[in-house]
This record gives structure tokens, sequence and C-alpha cells, in this order.
């Protein structure tokens, strides 16, 4: 059985470089205002290299008054590529200012939030959903000084993504549109949200309601639809994201229908799938990695105690167009 090695102390240090901890603190903390010589500084470095200390981060955040910990909670969704590419962005650009970002599961887990909280001593707590009220009011007994946000979630507003979904097909000459909902709950939150801008968009046009319709992501599922909207004269279908047009993409080709002269699809975030579904969809890019330079940006300026920004209302979109519109 292998035992753990000791830990090295900033003491440690200190005795290597033959200098004062204090010293060892100024240097590794890189303390502004302090003016060390460059021989020490490079003793200091290279005793902390030889003997691999690492800060406490105990200690660290009780000398500093909180913790370099920001918490992300996960729901109960896929981690696809649009949301890996904004987790990806918000922990370097958090990384960047010297912050942490600690991913946490919620799907299938008995502990609560507040309880993750206190065991990884966050500082702030993130969501892809608003956090209720009680469980805010808990965070914040925890001494938890940022809950940033707790009226909406981490993700900008779904609606202009698929009102830019609509206003692409109605632009082509369709005045009929359909979109395809998932069937499963934990997407309907985000899905009503796009149809909101889906209709939006219609209602400005002149044109009916999209004639919304729900399905799993089976082939044999999504033939009922494609039945009802080809009964509605539906022309165009607006998907709730790439992976159920090009699902759906699938179930017209089985049905003998093709895209888009029988029907145009448009999808939504533009995943690195898009591009070789048969044929090529078109579809709404989602940069999500801006919303997570931004929300850093906020976590970082509630920390310093600065005025809190508010969250970016929408994320850049950008309409893709390729061979199904």
């Amino acid at each position: 059985m292998t035992h753990p090695r000791k830990r090295s102390t900033s003491a440690d240090v200190a005795r290597a470089a033959g200098v004062s901890r204090t010293t060892v603190s100024y240097v590794l903390n890189n303390r502004p205002g302090e003016v060390i010589p460059e021989e020490t500084r490079r003793r200091v470095m290279e005793a902390s290299e030889r003997l691999q200390y690492r800060a406490n981060s105990s200690a660290r955040a009780l000398a500093a008054g909180r913790s370099d910990i920001v918490l992300l909670s996960i729901p109960d969704l896929p981690i696809g590529p649009s949301i890996s590419r904004l987790v990806e962005e918000l922990a370097s650009s958090l990384a960047e200012h010297g912050l942490t970002l600690v991913t946490h599961l919620m799907a299938g887990q008995s502990r609560s939030l507040p309880d993750v909280c206190a065991a990884v001593g966050a500082s702030s707590v993130l969501g892809f959903e608003a956090f209720d009220d009680d469980v805010v009011q808990a965070m914040q007994r925890l001494g938890v000084t940022v809950i940033s946000p707790h009226n909406r979630g981490l993700l900008p507003s779904m609606a202009p993504l698929g009102r830019l979904q609509a206003e692409h097909v109605i632009s082509r000459g369709h005045r009929r549109i359909g979109y395809l909902l998932p069937a499963e709950i934990k997407f309907r939150s985000m899905a009503e949200e796009r149809l909101q801008g889906v209709a939006g968009a219609c209602a400005d046009a002149g044109v009916k309601p999209p004639l919304a319709l729900a399905s799993d992501m089976e082939i044999e599922d999504l033939v009922r639809p494609l039945g009802r909207w080809r009964e509605a004269s539906v022309t165009a279908v607006c998907a709730f994201n790439d992976e159920y047009a090009i699902a759906l993409l699938a179930a017209m080709h089985h049905v003998g229908l093709r895209a888009p002269g029988d029907l145009a699809v448009v999808g939504a975030d533009d995943i690195p799938m898009a591009r070789f579904a048969v044929p090529a969809l078109s579809t709404v890019y989602f940069d999500l990695q801006e919303a997570g330079r931004h929300r850093a940006e906020a976590v970082v300026a509630d920390l310093g105690g600065g005025r809190p920004r508010s969250p970016s209302p929408t994320a850049s979109l950008r309409l893709v167009q390729r061979s199904t519109t």
C-alpha cells in the first residue's frame, strides 16, 4: 500500500529558500506594493517548485475572507457541444481571475445544493435555471456572498433564437410553419421559450401561429407529426435543436420526403454534426462562449465588491444557411 507523502508547507519553502514565511507569501501571492529582490524571488520560486508546494485553499480562503471556488449547478440536461462551450469559456474566464469552477450534476443526487455548496466552500453559485427562494436563503445563511443569478438562469433568453429560425424560413417564402418540441419534460421550459420566439416572428409577419407538435427522437415517433404537418400544409419546420432536426430529416427520408422541396427544416445550436447531415442542416449559431465570458465578469465584479452586472439579455446569434432551407 502506498501512503501519501507529507504535504509541503510555506514554512518548508521558507527554510529551503532561507527567507521568512512572510517573504514566501509576498512572492507566491504576488502581493502588490512589495519590493522583493529578484535573487530572493528566484530562490523562493525554485524552492516552491522543488518541494512541489501548493497553497492550502482553506488557509488562503481564511486570509482572503472567501474561497476561490465558483460552483456551477447543472440540472438534468444533456451536456452537448453548446453547453460544453459555455462551461469551458466560463471556467477559462474565471481562471484568468484566479477563480476555480466546480461543476455539480444535480440529476439523481440526494444532497441539496446548499449541502454541496458548504462541502466545497463555494463563494459563488451559478445555475442554468433560477434557484428557489428557500435555496437562495439557505446558501446566503452559509455565507455564500454571491448567488448569481437567482432570478434567471445562466443561459440568456432563448426567444430570440426561435425568432431568428422563423424569420429565416419566412424570408424564404414559407407561410405555414411547424415547430418540433421534444417530448421529454426536462427540455420543455427551454423549448417553449424558443417556441415563443417563433410565434412572435409569425405574428409580426402576419402568418398563422406555428403548429407545434411534440415527439421523442425516434424515427417511428417522428412520422406522426410529419403527417400532421403535411395535412396542415406546413412547408417549414423549426426544430428545438439540431439533434431533433437531424432526427426529423431521417424520418423524412424514411417516408420518402426531401428537404427543402417537401419540407424545409432549420435547427438550433449549430452542433458540429449539423454540416454533415444529409442534406446539410440550416441552423442558428448560438455564441454561448460570449455568455460564459459575460457571466464570469459578473461573478468577478460581485466578488470584488463592485457593481453587479446584469446578465446579457441575448447571446450573439447567427443564421447559418445550408441545404435544408
